[in-house]
């Protein structure tokens, strides 16, 4: 029976995407494993495989289609003995659907890999569409196969109460057939009402356009990630209490350290940057004050053990946070490698979700632009963003009470109120001065 095959979910905020590119045409043999396609997601460009063996039937969703959303069909594979003709007479027997493979290997809670994933399985189509893909209290999307989502409907059940045994915690058909009922329906029972609407985000496109009538403009339409960018600040800045800490941070012996240490490095080719140090007092700091590497979970506050520390990288329409994990374990010359590579990456579009995905803390650095400070905007469900500016020669009175002239840096610590508390906020910032203040013992 012809099999279709679905759009995939290529990351937890992915809706929808775009087919930029097939890589086979109908009538080409595939094996499990061949790439399929090229997807463009709110994020990244990213490649996905077969699932299963079979012929390429029918191609349902054109090169360069945008909008496509998940779980949507986009081509139909065939298996051995079957053939074209079997695709229409199939439509009215209920042919069945397979998801593409899921990229990457995300990581579990607490660092450990998920290992290997079964398959995911057969969906039977019918004629009761499966319902939208629903999302958990903190907003995320929840993975279900489109048959789990559906049996899910018919039996009442709440899919944000059933745990997942698919790959990266996808829930399956077993996991809802598995499922009680009257404990899914006492959770929901319980849960608070539902909140108010959201406020209204503003004048809509036709008002806004019409201000500008016999004015000239270009209409710039938004892509996948200019949508998420603007979705989840919107939601950051509405929902996420935000409070500032500033300091100023005197970086004359930072920048003696880095250039004699630099000079001992040239002979291996690296060369390390300001950013490599910050990013590398952050996350001592991070372990100096552990109650502070947390993230916002909804009802409840995840500490973490490692420093997952994300640094924003801005590209060409947008802007993409890798993530630099177990960075306090890392050297200097190992952080600024890893950074490296993962900007030039992220330039290209080629990270794979889970190098952007999780961190507790994030650093967004526009010194090099001349800005001397700015508040950041929190990513959620980070604790904390740290905003960097320009190091500038300022007059300032010594220890001795003398003036003198110091390079002094400015940041701002934007911090999420409902994980870090004033106080803890402000150890943080303060190791965090410390440790840039005095390079040295960050080689302790």
């Amino acid at each position: 029976m012809p099999t279709e095959i679905l759009m995939p979910a290529l990351s937890p905020t992915m809706e929808e995407g775009t087919l930029a590119k097939w890589l086979v045409k109908e009538g080409d043999t595939v094996n499990a494993g061949d790439l399929l396609a090229e997807i463009e997601t709110d994020k990244a460009t990213m490649e996905f495989e077969a699932v299963d063996e079979g012929t390429i039937g029918k191609i349902l969703i054109e090169d360069g289609t945008e909008g496509v959303k998940v779980n949507t069909p986009i081509a139909v594979l065939l298996e051995e003995g079957e053939s074209a003709d079997d695709i229409k007479s199939g439509e009215s027997s209920a042919p069945k659907s397979a998801d593409a493979k899921e990229p990457a290997k995300d990581e579990k809670a607490g660092g450990e890999g998920s290992g290997k994933g079964k398959s995911a399985e057969p969906v039977a189509k019918s004629d009761t569409p499966a319902p939208a893909a629903p999302k958990d209290d903190s907003g995320e999307r929840i993975f279900a196969s489109p048959l789990a989502r559906r049996i899910a409907a018919e039996k009442g059940l709440d899919l944000r109460q059933i745990k997942g045994s698919g790959p990266h915690g996808r829930i399956v058909r077993a996991d809802v057939e598995d499922a009680k009922p009257a404990a899914a329906a006492a959770k929901e029972a319980a849960k608070p009402a539902d909140k108010a609407p959201a406020p209204a985000s503003g004048p809509s496109a036709d008002a806004v356009i019409a201000m500008y009538e016999g004015r000239e403009f270009e209409e710039v339409k938004l892509d996948g990630m200019r949508k998420t960018i603007a979705a989840r600040l919107t939601e950051a800045k509405q929902t996420v209490p935000h409070f500032y800490l500033r300091r100023e941070i005197r970086l004359d012996a930072l920048m003696k350290f880095r250039s004699d240490l630099n000079k001992q490095l040239e002979s291996r080719g690296v060369k390390l940057s300001v950013n490599d140090f910050i990013i590398k007092a952050c996350a001592l700091a991070l372990q100096a004050v552990p109650d502070a590497n947390a993230v916002w979970a909804g009802d409840k506050v995840l500490k973490l053990k490692p420093s997952d520390v994300a640094v924003a990288v801005a590209i060409e329409g947008g802007l993409f946070t890798p993530v630099l994990k177990d960075a306090e374990m890392k050297s200097l010359s190992a952080l600024s490698a890893e950074m490296k590579d993962l900007a030039t990456r992220a330039r290209d579009r080629k990270l794979a979700p889970h190098e952007y995905q999780g961190g507790t803390f994030a650093i967004s650095n526009l010194g090099m632009f001349g800005i001397q400070n700015f508040d950041a905007v929190i990513n959620p469900p980070h604790g904390a963003i740290l905003a960097v500016g320009a190091g500038q020669k300022k007059p300032v009175v010594g220890s001795d009470g003398e003036l003198t002239v110091a390079t002094v840096m400015s940041v701002t610590l934007s911090v999420d109120h409902r994980v870090i508390d004033g106080a803890m906020g402000a150890e943080l910032l303060q190791q965090i001065v410390e440790n840039l203040e005095n390079p040295m013992v960050m080689l302790a």
